[in-house]
């Protein structure tokens, strides 16, 4: 699971993903975000669509327990020209309120082209998605962005 770089690891202070050991120094200690926004690649090793839902339903928990207020997830187009089959599984769930106790809103990445009126909105709400949306001229129908609520955790 590839993510960007938005923690730094309390021990050595080298940057680390947010959901695995540190790879400089072996520490599982908790990282130091340095942003509440951050992008998860889903579809990264070709994953069944079973377990990429739940890879997602475990990345969203410790998301949350992280304090991340928002996601742009990464789960692909497909090869068909009609959109693969994680990214139609994602968008089912989303619809189906499958992850309503931690996905608080979710718009699906050929919703947010760059300058559109729902690009703006968002980033009213959102202003770090800034960095990531704006490469999406005509927006990016092989993403989804998440913004997750508080209603998981601690619980």
């Amino acid at each position: 699971m590839t993510m960007l770089s938005i923690a730094e690891c309390p021990d050595c202070g080298n940057a680390r993903p947010l959901f695995d050991q540190c790879p400089h120094c072996g520490s599982q200690e908790t990282p130091i975000l340095s942003s509440d926004t951050a992008e998860i690649n889903i579809k990264q090793g070709s994953p069944l669509v079973e377990d990429a839902l739940e890879q997602l339903t475990e990345h969203l928990r410790k998301s949350i327990d992280l304090g991340i207020k928002a996601i742009v997830l990464i789960h692909g187009y497909g090869s068909s020209g009609e959109g693969g089959r994680i990214k139609w599984a994602i968008q089912e769930a989303l619809e189906n309120n499958r992850y309503a106790d931690r996905v608080e809103e979710y718009f699906f990445g050929e919703q947010v082209a760059f300058g559109s009126d729902s690009y703006r909105a968002l980033l009213k709400r959102r202003p770090g998605l800034k960095s990531y949306l704006q490469r999406f001229k005509e927006g990016n129908a092989g993403m989804t962005v998440l913004l997750l609520g508080t209603s998981h955790r601690n619980a």
